[in-house]
């Protein structure tokens, strides 16, 4: 199975090995309501490829962004507003490349992070002041339903990186963090910055780390992925390839960033992936990583795992010392005409107050329409050591396929999310939402 390579989705040959895995089998109950919210249509000026996930405001808008389409051809922000009787509204907020050579950015991958006033922060993977190396950009709330853009960095693809296609996250001083995934020193190999807001409205960047700085990049190359802070101020994330496993299929990493006393930052890698036989532990983590309540990271990885190629949920678990353990606690189990319980995850897991775990999966599901299956929304519930899958929902191509992101609740425990096409047929991504 293999994601779009335009995207710079990279996949590994049929990995085959044996492990005992700690899951119950799958359940095949009913699954939960579905609904759609909106489809995108190409070639209609309103956006279209939907590549991450969605966020709310205070007031029950959801906002999100595609990478093509738009008035200007360059990609958009769109808000849906709820109305009476259970629609939702469409409209776009901003469209990209509307100023000359796309300074103002092009091409968005990253969701959306919405500020205590209302304002929304992300990132461009294209366009900006300085050739076509994206940018990080703030869309502020100007009344009546118009927003006003503003470019805060534009990264030159040199020392500060390139081509970020990650979300953004706050500390509590305000100062964003975020990666790139490519650039930064003589390996290209990514970066993780920060850019402190200033008393005259500029941001100030700063490169935290530059990846592929140690040898053979055992350190960590081409982080996709955001970041997370934990209570002491430590930075956490992904990356994509390197690691001292790097010569079995570029296997990725889970690193940890240390604030030092002068400034600096120390990086550490927790786990490198392929550290078992045939990689039965997973590789190619694109996602991001979330703690639960007792200070284990979860996360996925879009390849590896048990008998084939298509992937995992993982656990570290702190072990004092500064060490982890990787634990898999599912290991998706595809052939390439049969997968109906999901393959190849490729974005971050949600977590409830109860501790279960819900993602998506970029195949499997049903392949009536789809050849590998047009991906489904899993719900993972620990029970006595081991973990459960339920499927809450399969897609089926119209209007939607391939969800591409993690998900969001809502105050009613509601699912929304997105995917990123439907095989060229009538739309190009959607918004959803399941009620489990």
């Amino acid at each position: 199975m293999k994601r779009n390579q335009s995207l710079g989705r990279l996949s590994a040959g049929l990995l085959l090995s044996a492990i005992v895995i700690l899951l119950l089998a799958p359940s095949v109950g009913a699954q939960s309501k579905f609904k759609n919210l909106h489809g995108f249509k190409p070639g209609n000026g309103r956006g279209f490829g939907i590549y991450a996930g969605l966020v709310f405001d205070p007031t029950g808008n959801l906002y999100g962004t595609a990478t093509a389409g738009g008035k200007h051809n360059g990609g958009v922000v769109f808000q849906l507003t709820p109305n009476t009787g259970g629609s939702w509204a469409y409209s776009v907020i901003y469209s990209f490349c509307s100023l000359a050579n796309c300074s103002d950015g092009g091409a968005p991958l990253a969701g959306l992070i919405v500020d205590s006033a209302g304002n929304l922060y992300s990132t461009t993977y294209s366009g900006g002041a300085n050739g076509n190396n994206g940018t990080v950009f703030k869309l502020t709330p100007s009344g009546q339903g118009s927003w006003t853009e503003s470019v805060l960095y534009s990264f030159a693809g040199g020392q500060d990186g390139a081509g970020p296609r990650s979300n953004l996250i706050f500390d509590q001083l305000g100062n964003l963090y975020g990666t790139t995934s490519s650039q930064g020193n003589s390996g290209t190999a990514g970066t993780v910055f920060k850019l402190a807001p200033n008393q005259d409205g500029t941001w100030s960047e700063s490169v935290l780390y530059r990846f592929c700085s140690q040898a053979n990049c055992s350190d960590g190359s081409y982080p996709q992925a955001g970041l997370m802070f934990d209570a002491a101020g430590n930075l956490y994330g992904t990356t994509l390839e390197g690691g001292q496993n790097s010569f079995i299929g570029d296997a990725g990493t889970v690193f940890q960033l240390t604030p030092n006393n002068d400034g600096s930052w120390s990086e550490s890698v927790l786990y490198n992936f392929c550290s078992l036989a045939n990689c039965v532990d997973g590789f190619e983590p694109y996602s991001s990583l979330i703690f639960d309540p007792a200070g284990n990271l979860y996360g996925t990885t879009w390849e590896g795992g048990s008998t084939t190629e298509t992937g995992t949920v993982f656990r570290l678990t702190p072990q004092g010392g500064g060490n982890w353990s990787e634990s898999v606690i599912r290991s998706f189990v595809c052939a390439p005409t049969n997968c109906p319980n999901g393959g190849s995850p490729i974005d971050n897991l949600t977590i409830d107050v109860a501790g279960n775990l819900y993602g998506t999966t970029y195949y499997g599901g049903d392949t009536s329409l789809c050849d590998e299956g047009c991906g489904l929304v899993f719900k993972l519930t620990p029970n006595s050591g081991q973990w459960q899958e339920t499927v809450l929902h399969r897609f089926f191509a119209h209007p939607g396929m391939h969800p591409d992101a993690g998900l969001i609740f809502d105050a009613a425990g509601n699912l929304y999310g997105t995917t990123s096409g439907d095989g060229g047929r009538i739309f190009e991504g959607s918004v959803f939402e399941i009620t489990p």
